[in-house]
């Protein structure tokens, strides 16, 4: 992915989305330079001294570098890499690399009642915004797709992004989730039973046979993932499937049936209905729109 010292044009927002991109970015701001760039528009420029506040929630991922970070009602707090910003609306707030290291950074903001939903859950604070995922894989790769989809601004736009953006929650839920207490044996054997799921995402997954494996009961196991990730262990996969499968229609010449039959799909016709079920519109359409 190319370095983008900027920020995105984001289109109009889509009213029959519950939540919408509204800004975002990715920058490598040097060591020994100012912070800020200037190149930030007005609505979101700010300097040290007196901070901001904004009227969207932002995510801030450093993936390089360290800085500082300081909200209402919070000390100054040192950011390492592979920590999460949280900005929350109209909360006070700043943040600066340090002058001899500088950062990467990347940032998305957004609106709408999904996101108040997600952040008013008890693992989200605004009096403890920063959570450590450390260098994640997933989260850059779903991070870079969004970039590219914003970049391309194709008429499926916005669901596409909604799409990404949705999964960067739900790893940044995750990971909130686990930061409120370390690891119990039950959480660990969720979080491999997970890593199951990810390894063999194109595959017939038995779900029974996996809860086996682990020595847990099915009931368990699906109760206890839709807790922790907020859908079931089959819909996990299926949106999976549908995450790369939107890949592969994208930077691909596969045909519709081949993406299904690498995706692990049954027939067309079955992937082409579950795909506009998840995304309200067809693989043919998104093929069109590349």
């Amino acid at each position: 992915m190319k370095t983008i010292n900027e920020y995105f044009d984001v289109p109009n927002s889509d009213s029959s989305l519950r939540t919408n991109i509204v800004s975002l970015g990715h920058n490598i701001h040097p060591p020994n330079k100012p912070y800020p760039n200037t190149e930030h528009p007005d609505e979101y420029y700010f300097n040290w001294e007196k901070g901001r506040s904004l009227n969207e929630y932002q995510i801030i991922y450093v993936s390089r570098g360290k800085g500082y970070f300081e909200c209402h009602g919070n000390p100054i707090q040192l950011i390492e890499k592979g920590t999460i910003m949280l900005i929350y609306p109209n909360v006070w707030h700043r943040y600066r690399p340090i002058l001899s290291t500088g950062w990467e950074e990347y940032w998305v903001g957004f609106k709408g009642d999904y996101a108040d939903y997600l952040f008013s859950k008890r693992c989200f604070s605004s009096e403890n915004p920063l959570i450590k995922i450390g260098f994640d894989n997933e989260f850059l790769y779903t991070f870079s797709h969004l970039i590219k989809t914003v970049e391309e601004n194709t008429e499926s736009f916005h669901k596409e992004s909604f799409f990404h953006l949705i999964h960067l929650l739900g790893i940044i839920h995750a990971s909130a989730l686990l930061k409120e207490k370390n690891l119990s044996l039950s959480e660990e054997i969720l979080l491999k039973m997970k890593n199951d799921i990810h390894l063999k995402w194109n595959e017939k997954i038995n779900f029974f046979k996996l809860s086996e494996k682990y020595k847990v009961s099915y009931s368990w196991f699906r109760k206890s993932f839709k807790k922790a990730y907020e859908t079931s262990p089959n819909q996990y996969q299926i949106m999976l499937k549908i995450r790369n499968a939107t890949k592969m229609i994208q930077e691909t010449n596969l045909t519709i049936s081949e993406v299904a039959n690498a995706c692990g799909f049954q027939s067309e016709y079955y992937f082409s209905r579950i795909f506009k079920q998840k995304m309200n519109y067809t693989p043919s359409y998104l093929r069109k729109g590349k």
